[in-house]
């Protein structure tokens, strides 16, 4: 019984840390503007899910800092803060933390891909793997 509790407790908490959270100040866009706004100058992209997630697959060129490693807050500090930054995790929840991060360091031109990497795989859109 005990293991039966503690697997919906571990299910439960899975599935909100990907739930989304709404940043204010954090522009969240859909597959086909992200993929645009990919295309523009000197957009800084970053997959904020951990290494090994982002070795199964993720967009190209884009630098993994994951958000939820000690060392996030120094990984980011090497951006331009000047720059507009794209930020996306596996379906939306780190990338809102992310986002949250950024924006309290200074960041000024956030984007996050609504529904993550999920979304966009999902989408047919490329992926480097």
């Amino acid at each position: 019984m005990k293991l039966r509790i503690l697997g919906i407790v571990i299910a439960f908490l899975s599935v909100t840390s990907c739930m989304k959270k709404q940043v204010e100040g954090v522009q969240v866009v859909d597959v086909v503007e992200f993929e645009s706004k990919m295309k523009e100058q000197n957009v800084q992209l970053i997959d904020v899910r951990t290494p090994e997630e982002f070795q199964e697959g993720h967009l190209e060129n884009a630098q993994n800092m994951n958000v939820m490693g000690a060392d996030f807050e120094a990984q980011v500090a090497n951006l331009d803060k000047t720059k507009p930054v794209l930020v996306y995790c596996k379906s939306g929840g780190r990338s809102a933390k992310a986002s949250e991060q950024l924006k309290a360091l200074g960041f000024t031109n956030i984007t996050d891909l609504e529904g993550g990497f999920t979304n966009w795989s999902g989408s047919g859109k490329p992926v480097v793997e």
